[in-house]
C-alpha cells in the first residue's frame, strides 16, 4: 500500500490541510472532473492537473485578459499544479503512468472506452500502483444502454427530469436551470467518493475503481425530492413533491421588488400572521393551522402568502420577517452579491495578484476548519506552468525534460513565451 507522501515540513499537524501528503493525477477536463479536483486540492491534497497541448477546454470559457485563463477556469482551477503531457504519444504515456506509480488517487473523465484503448483503464494503472483508487466520471454508468451516449450538463438536466419540473411548477415549457448544477453536483459527488476510496485503502490496503455517472447523480437528487407516493409499491400518490411544484412558489412580489419568504413550520407561520396582526385568522383557517394542513394544500397557503407580500416594500419584510425569525432573503443579482455584507463578514472573497493575470477575485473554500489549513494556496496555474517541475519530482532528469519540450510531449509554461 503506498503511504501518504509527508506533507509540508512547515506545517504542524495540527495546521496541515486535512489531504496533505496525497498526490493525485487529475486528467479530467471541463467542469465536473475539475470541480471534484479543487475540492481535493483545497483540502491539502497535491493535484496534478494533466492537460494536452491545447490544454482543458474550459480554459476558454468566460471572459479573459489573455488566452487560456478565462474566468471559468480561474474559479476552478486554483490550489493545482498543470503538467502538459501529449498521451498520444508514446512518451507522454509512459510519463503519465510514472506519474501513477506514485499517486494516490486517478481521476478522469475520458469514456472508460477509450482509456482502456489508450492503455490507461483501471487495470493498467493497478499495474504500476496496486493500492492506487481510481475515479471514472461519466455521463451514465457504464452498465446501461446510455453508457457510450454523450453527455454534457444541459444533457443530463434534460433527461434527469430537471427541465420538466418547471413544467410540473407552472412554466409553460421546460428550461435549463441557468448553472452548471449537473457538472457540479456530480463533481462534489467524485470529491467524497475519492476521499472515501482514499479512507478504505488506509484501512484494507485496497486500491478500488470507483464509477461517479453524471446522469444517476442527478436523477438521484430530483427524486429523492420527488418520488413521492411513488416510493410506496404500489404507488400511494402521484410523483412530485407539491411544496415544490406550486407555481405560487417562487419569490414573491413586494411593493418595490422581490423577495423570497418562506415560514415553514408551525411556529414561523404563527409568528408570521401575528406579526401582520392575523394571529386569528390564521388560527381559524383549517387549510393554514397545521403542518399537516398546509402539506396538503401549498397551493392555496403561498398563494396567499403572494397576496399579503405585495402589500408592503421589501425592506419592510426583511424587518419584519428578521424580528420574528422567519426565513426570508432579498432576491440578489450575481452583482449583488460582490457586495453582500455577510459574504464581505466571512471574508469570502479573496484578491491577490496571479503572475500573469494581474489582481482577481477568486472565492475561497466555503467550509471553515478550526486548525486546519483550508485555504487558497495556489493559484490557478498556466498551462503547463509546472511541468518541468513535476517531470523533475517524478525523476526525470534534465536532459530527459529537454527531450520531451523538443518533442512536444510537454511544454514548459512558467511564463508566455513557453507556450509555444
Amino acid at each position: 500500500m503506498n503511504s501518504p507522501h509527508p506533507p509540508d515540513a512547515s506545517l504542524s499537524p495540527s495546521t496541515a490541510p486535512p489531504l496533505a501528503g496525497y498526490k493525485v493525477v487529475d486528467m479530467s477536463t471541463v467542469l465536473m472532473g475539475p470541480v471534484a479536483t479543487q475540492v481535493l486540492g483545497d483540502y491539502g491534497a497535491d493535484v496534478i492537473k494533466v492537460e494536452p497541448p491545447d490544454g482543458d477546454v474550459m480554459r476558454h470559457a468566460g471572459a479573459a485578459r489573455t488566452s487560456r485563463m478565462g474566468a471559468m477556469y480561474l474559479a476552478n482551477g486554483r490550489n493545482k499544479r498543470s503538467i502538459v503531457l501529449d498521451i498520444k504519444q508514446p512518451e507522454g504515456k509512459r510519463a503519465l503512468l510514472r506519474l501513477c506509480e506514485s499517486a494516490d488517487l486517478f481521476i478522469h473523465n475520458v469514456r472508460p472506452a477509450a482509456m482502456q484503448r489508450a492503455g490507461l483503464g483501471y487495470d493498467d494503472l493497478r499495474a504500476v500502483n496496486p493500492s492506487i483508487v481510481y475515479v471514472s466520471l461519466v455521463g451514465y454508468g457504464e452498465r446501461g444502454p446510455y453508457a457510450n451516449q454523450p453527455a454534457l450538463d444541459d444533457i443530463i438536466q434534460a433527461g434527469a427530469g430537471v427541465c420538466g419540473l418547471f413544467v410540473r411548477a407552472g412554466l409553460d415549457e421546460p428550461v435549463f436551470v441557468p448553472l452548471t448544477m449537473a457538472d457540479r453536483l456530480t463533481g462534489t459527488t467524485a470529491a467524497h467518493a475519492a476521499i472515501a476510496g482514499l479512507l478504505r485503502r488506509e484501512r484494507t490496503g485496497l486500491g478500488q475503481a470507483i464509477e461517479v455517472p453524471m446522469f444517476e447523480t442527478l436523477v438521484q437528487a430530483v427524486l429523492g425530492d420527488h418520488l413521492n407516493g411513488k416510493a410506496f409499491l404500489p404507488a400511494i400518490d402521484d410523483s412530485g413533491y407539491g411544496r415544490l411544484l406550486t407555481p405560487h412558489r417562487r419569490p414573491y412580489k413586494t411593493l418595490d421588488g422581490y423577495i423570497a419568504a418562506t415560514p415553514y413550520n408551525d411556529k414561523q407561520f404563527r409568528a408570521f400572521y401575528t406579526a401582520i396582526g392575523r394571529a386569528e385568522a390564521f388560527d381559524g383557517n383549517a387549510l393554514l393551522a397545521t403542518q399537516s394542513a398546509r402539506a396538503r394544500n401549498y397551493h392555496a397557503t403561498y398563494a396567499e402568502l403572494a397576496q399579503i407580500i405585495a402589500t408592503r416594500t421589501t425592506d419592510e419584510w426583511i424587518a419584519l420577517c428578521r424580528a420574528h425569525e422567519v426565513p426570508c432573503a432579498r432576491v440578489n443579482s450575481i452583482d449583488d452579491l460582490l457586495d453582500d455584507p455577510h459574504l464581505q463578514a466571512v471574508d469570502f472573497f479573496e484578491e491577490g495578484e496571479h503572475p500573469t493575470e494581474g489582481r482577481i477575485r477568486q472565492m475561497r473554500p466555503s467550509t471553515q476548519w478550526s486548525s486546519a489549513d483550508v485555504s487558497i494556496r495556489r493559484h490557478p496555474p498556466r498551462i503547463g506552468e509546472q511541468s518541468v517541475e513535476v517531470l523533475r519530482d517524478a525523476g526525470y532528469s534534465a536532459a530527459e525534460i529537454d527531450a520531451l519540450l523538443a518533442s512536444g510531449v510537454t511544454l514548459d509554461g512558467r511564463c508566455p513565451a513557453g507556450e509555444g
